[in-house]
Formats: C-alpha cells, sequence, structure tokens
C-alpha cells in the first residue's frame, strides 16, 4: 500500500505586516524613555513690565572659559588643567580679597545675612570649538558647577552650621542670592584643530 504524500497546508501571512505593526506600536508606547540626561540649565524670567535695556557687562566681570578643538582649556587668558578650573571659578565668583581685577563688589541686603558684599554682577563665559569633545565640555560645566555649589555650601556651613542640601528653602534662597549661578554659553567657534 503507498502513501499518499499529505500536502502541508500554508499559512497565511497577508497580515504578518500588520501585526508587527501592532507590536512595535505596543513596544513604543509601553517602553519608559530615560529623559533624566543633560545639564540641568533653567533660562532666566522674561523681564515684567521692564523696556529691555543693552546690559554693558565691565571686563573684570567676566570670566571667559574657552576649550579649542583638541581640548586644552584657557580660563581668561592662561590655559590651565581642567583640575585648576573649579578653584579659578571658586576665585572669580567670592573674590575674597577684593581684587580690582576679579568682579566687583557691591552692599546688597539679602535675608539672613543683612547688607553684604557681593559680587553678583560676574559672569562666567563659556565657549567651545566646534571640535571640542562632549566629554571636555561636560567636564567644564562639572568644575563650574561644582564651584557654585562649594561656595554656597561653604556659606551655608559658616551661616546656618549646616549643608546647603540641609538648609529650608529660604535659606537656599538666600544663599542663591548671595552666590547666584551666571553661566553663560557663547556659540561654538572654529578657533583651529580638528575641523
Amino acid at each position: 500500500m503507498a502513501r499518499k504524500k499529505r500536502s502541508v497546508p500554508g499559512i497565511n501571512s497577508s497580515s504578518t505586516a500588520d501585526i508587527a505593526f501592532i507590536l512595535l506600536i505596543f513596544f513604543l508606547i509601553t517602553t519608559s524613555m530615560d529623559t533624566d540626561r543633560g545639564l540641568a540649565r533653567q533660562l532666566p524670567p522674561p523681564p515684567q513690565d521692564q523696556e529691555l535695556e543693552d546690559i554693558i557687562v565691565k571686563e573684570r566681570n567676566v570670566l571667559a572659559v574657552r576649550l579649542n578643538a583638541n581640548n586644552q582649556l584657557m580660563c581668561g587668558s592662561d590655559y590651565i588643567d581642567i583640575k585648576d578650573l573649579k578653584a579659578k571659578a571658586k576665585e572669580f565668583i567670592a573674590n575674597p580679597s577684593n581684587d580690582p581685577n576679579l568682579p566687583e563688589k557691591h552692599a546688597k541686603q539679602i535675608p539672613f545675612f543683612g547688607n553684604v558684599m557681593i559680587t553678583d554682577k560676574h559672569v562666567i563665559s563659556v565657549q567651545n570649538d566646534r571640535g571640542t569633545s562632549y566629554e571636555a565640555y561636560f567636564n567644564v560645566q562639572n568644575e563650574l558647577i561644582a564651584a557654585y555649589n562649594e561656595l554656597r555650601n561653604e556659606l551655608a556651613l559658616s551661616q546656618f552650621n549646616k549643608k546647603y542640601s540641609e538648609c529650608t528653602e529660604e535659606e537656599q534662597e538666600a544663599i542663591r542670592e548671595y552666590y547666584p549661578q551666571k553661566i553663560s554659553e557663547a556659540e561654538p567657534k572654529n578657533y583651529g584643530g580638528k575641523r
């Protein structure tokens, strides 16, 4: 007796593309995206009921920080190592010895501190070359933020005998008024080197 070959029924694949598309949409919708990356920067609020004026910043109030295409760091007119940037920035922001080449100090009434001499007109201007690596750029940003954080923490310890993070919201606001974070991002340039 000879066996008859049975044909295997074919799978209808006409809707396979539709199913794949539906699965793709399902996974895109249900997958959580990690969006906590990047630099924490907050733009200043728009001026309220004031005419916009050209703000003239004195040269002594600006610390120019530049990165070239070879990731070499220039702070002011000197080439420095990244590990020295935080100390330079702290000295610039605080101007502890009232150096005439660093930001000018003026009196300001601040809650919890009273009438104090501060340098709130300072600006740290960061500019990089288009060929600068992201790692070098982020290292510069981290050092500048660390300078502000250390100054604020030191002030909190001396004024309130506790860390900045342990201060109340009102105390933190007063410390931020004492040491406002002023980092300006300039448009990248081509200083030379890599293209």
